[in-house]
C-alpha cells in the first residue's frame, strides 16, 4: 500500500506542479502559492471536519521547529513552480526527486530530527550517482 500511495503521490505533485505553473502566468508566483495553499486549507479543514476531528491542541505537542511544515510548504510550491517553468515538468521532477532522495538519505544516514539512524551503504551511494547520471543523460 505504501508504494502506490507513494506513486499517486509524485503522480500528483507533477499534476499540481503544471496546473500552479500555468496560474503563476496569470496571476503571479506569490498569488499562485497562496491559492494553492489555501485551496490545500480548505480541503483539510473539510476533512478534518468529516473524518472525526482529532484535538488540535495536539499540534502543540510537538517540538515548535515541526510546525514548520507548512511553511516549508509554501516554499515547496514556490520552487516547484519555478523549477518547473524554467526547466519544464519532466526535467524539473528529475531534479526534485534526486534531491528530496539524498536529502531523505541525509537525514537517515545522520538521524536528523529525530529519525532513526541507518548505517552507510555503498549500494545506496551508488544508486544516488546512477540517478544523477539518469538527469544528465536525460537533460542532453
Amino acid at each position: 500500500m505504501g508504494i502506490i500511495t507513494a506513486l499517486i503521490s509524485g503522480a500528483l505533485m507533477s499534476i499540481q506542479g503544471v496546473f500552479n505553473t500555468e496560474v503563476t502566468k496569470a496571476a503571479g508566483m506569490w498569488a499562485a502559492n497562496g491559492w494553492a495553499q489555501m485551496t490545500a486549507l480548505g480541503v483539510c479543514v473539510a476533512a478534518w471536519f468529516i473524518t472525526g476531528r482529532s484535538e488540535l491542541a495536539n499540534l502543540f505537542t510537538v517540538k515548535p521547529y515541526f510546525l514548520l511544515g507548512g511553511v516549508i510548504g509554501a516554499f515547496i510550491t514556490a520552487t516547484v513552480i519555478g523549477s518547473m517553468n524554467a526547466l519544464g515538468p519532466a526535467k524539473a521532477v528529475m531534479i526534485i526527486v534526486v534531491s528530496q532522495l539524498l536529502v531523505a538519505y541525509l537525514i537517515e544516514l545522520f538521524g536528523l530530527f529525530g529519525v532513526e539512524t541507518v548505517p552507510f551503504e555503498w549500494k545506496k551511494a551508488i544508486g544516488m550517482g546512477l540517478a544523477i547520471i539518469g538527469i544528465v543523460l536525460f537533460k542532453w
